[in-house]
């Protein structure tokens, strides 16, 4: 292994060699709370390092290469595997969740994600996103105290099993084709001049198990009872992390692909019945979960309009849209963990005047939801622009116009969270009562949303140099 090699494999190292010692800690001490300390280092050790790796490094034996997005995306990675550690400390003590699975898992989880933003190998891809599914399937179920927490694991296992074998299958046809899994070569000898039917299938393929992972219509089914029964901080990692991971590899195959044009029809139909599937059910949801569950589906839905408008720079829309729906989930799902953890039930009427009780918590979910509905000026209006004009400027108006249209109709049922918060009347008198180290956290999140809003610039003019 030459010195770049392990320069690229080392944040992958960090976080595996982290979970090891997790749970060694928890079988040998039975120390939950060092367990808990070492995964967040070892997560804050991976990002720090991913910071040190040159800007472009490959290693061609393991599969790997650090680009300036991989990196940039590591370090996301990273630190949000951290922030959901911290913020899982008050809600786990309050549902009884205990023990060194839960920080190991989270560090697996992040293993795959960082695997996947490094990966140049159709092989490491498909290791890379079940490795990030599998850590989800068992955090999903991690809560044994509620019975339906296991029932959601079980449904996301399920159908996470049929996206795993469509994955694997157009994988297989793409190497019968190509010959490589490298995946610059495979796209190449795949989608020349002649298109091949076996190489379009497989194509074809590899994007229904991608698209699974971003619970867009009609593989969306499993995502709202994941969303109501997982416990709030792993929700966080799941909506934020995983479909920012999903994300970056579309990205990428783009790139690699020119777009795909080929699947232009299909891609079109996805993202016009996400966007109004996703925004109307929500309108009609009471539980605050399954409602930003179908919001999250109506979300990736505007996500797919940047990959179709890839030409008028959707790329980089689409970048800076996971970056930014990253923050605003952890944000809005760090909040309802701390309001959770304080004994607040899960339906907008136990959210009655929780602003009030939890202004820390109340204020963050507050900033997520206005963020969340595209208002000025936070990171998800600037995201939700810079879609919405690539699509213009793609001539994809009738898709920019159904956006905008959704994204407006959005405004109310995030609102109502807001309202709940600050105009009704308390349900209580208790008090918020959370750690530093989660006030941070949550601080920090509500800060990024309004300054990615603000000053969206650097961000952007770096996304320039990465991507076309």
């Amino acid at each position: 292994m030459t010195p770049d090699d392990l320069s690229i494999a080392l944040p992958l190292l960090i976080l595996a060699i982290g979970a090891i010692l997790t749970l060694l800690n928890g079988a040998i001490t039975r120390n939950q709370t060092a367990g808990t300390i070492l995964a967040t280092l070892a997560a804050i050790g991976a990002g720090l390092w991913a910071m040190k790796v040159p800007a472009v490094v490959s290693a061609p034996s393991l599969g790997l290469a650090a680009g300036g997005l991989t990196r940039l995306f590591t370090v996301f990675f990273a630190f949000m595997t951290a922030a959901v550690l911290v913020l899982s400390g008050r809600y786990n003590a309050y549902r009884g969740i205990k023990g060194e699975e839960y920080p190991a898992t989270l560090l697996f989880t992040a293993f795959g994600m960082v695997a996947l933003a490094s990966a140049t190998n159709l092989l490491i891809i498909f290791l890379g996103l079940e490795t990030m599914t599998f850590g989800f399937y068992l955090l999903a179920a991690i809560d044994r105290g509620r019975p339906v927490s296991s029932e959601a694991g079980l449904k996301y296992l399920l159908m996470g099993v049929v996206s795993a074998a469509f994955l694997a299958f157009g994988i297989s046809l793409l190497y019968c084709v190509a010959g490589s899994l490298d995946l610059g070569e495979a796209v190449r000898l795949t989608l020349g001049s002649a298109v091949a039917p076996v190489a379009l299938a497989g194509w074809a393929c590899v994007l229904i198990g991608i698209f699974f992972k971003l619970s867009l219509v009609p593989a969306h089914l499993w995502t709202p009872d994941v969303y109501q029964a997982a416990p709030a901080p792993v929700v966080a990692f799941l909506s934020g992390g995983s479909k920012g991971a999903a994300i970056l590899l579309l990205i990428l195959l783009w790139t690699n692909a020119a777009g795909l044009a080929g699947l232009r029809v299909p891609l079109f139909v996805m993202a016009l019945l996400s966007m109004l599937v996703g925004n109307l059910a929500a309108l009609r949801q009471n539980d605050i979960r399954r409602m930003l569950a179908y919001s999250s589906i109506a979300q990736m839905g505007y996500v797919v309009v940047a990959l179709i408008a890839f030409q008028g720079g959707g790329l980089r829309a689409a970048a800076f849209y996971a970056i930014a729906y990253g923050i605003m989930s952890l944000a809005a799902f760090g909040a309802i963990g701390v309001l959770e953890g304080s004994g607040c039930g899960q339906t907008l009427d136990d959210y009655r005047g929780r602003g009030f009780t939890h202004p820390v918590a109340g204020g963050v979910l507050a900033v997520a939801m206005f963020a969340l509905a595209g208002i000025p000026p936070t990171a998800g209006f600037t995201g939700k622009f810079l879609i919405f004009a690539s699509a213009i400027r793609a001539g994809e108006y009738a898709l920019a116009i159904i956006g905008i249209l959704t994204a407006a109709v959005s405004i109310y049922y995030y609102l109502r969270v807001v309202t709940a918060l600050y105009l009704q009347q308390a349900a209580g008198e208790e008090r918020e009562n959370i750690g530093v180290l989660a006030t941070s956290i949550l601080g920090l999140s509500a800060a990024f949303i309004i300054l990615l809003g603000l000053f969206p610039a650097q961000l952007l003019n770096f996304l320039k140099t990465q991507l076309p």
